[in-house]
């Protein structure tokens, strides 16, 4: 670092005072929810919250979607404060988007029809769930789906 560099930093005002901005997402929230009475519950406790833009409640997957500039930390943990119920980061993602849907770890009886449990963010999972390009290349180049498979097969 020159002494120029030494010098900016004593004049750089754009650092200091600003705020840094929350970024529009959706997040996914698993909440029991068992009659209209919850849902009614769950969504005046996050109609109140600042930042959110739209609630969609799916109670037959149990699932609660909120768009806005929120936090995820920080919705799970209003959910839980003002409605007394157990709240968590949506464990499951749809069937497509895993590579192996029916290794062990991923496979789940209590998911949704259509969702499976999410191996990316998981420790516990199977390593084949979560297999790298180079073993999905060699399991895959002897499968009967491959037409370029060997011709030994």
């Amino acid at each position: 670092m020159g002494v120029l560099d030494h010098v900016s930093e004593y004049f750089d005002c754009s650092h200091g005072s600003s705020k840094r901005h929350k970024s529009l997402q959706t997040v996914d929230v698993r909440v029991l929810i068992d009659c209209e009475g919850c849902e009614r519950k769950v969504r005046r406790a996050l109609e109140g919250m600042k930042g959110v833009r739209d609630i969609t409640i799916e109670p037959n997957a149990q699932k609660v979607t909120v768009v806005g500039y929120v936090e995820p930390n920080k919705v799970v943990a209003r959910i839980i404060h003002r409605t007394g119920k157990r709240a968590e980061l949506y464990p499951f993602v749809p069937y497509d988007v895993v590579a192996h849907p029916y290794a062990s770890g991923v496979y789940d009886n209590r998911a949704p029809t259509g969702y499976v449990r999410n191996s990316e963010y998981d420790p516990h999972v199977s390593r084949l769930a979560r297999a790298s390009s180079t073993e999905v290349r060699y399991t895959t180049a002897f499968s009967d789906e491959n037409a370029t498979a060997c011709v030994v097969m």
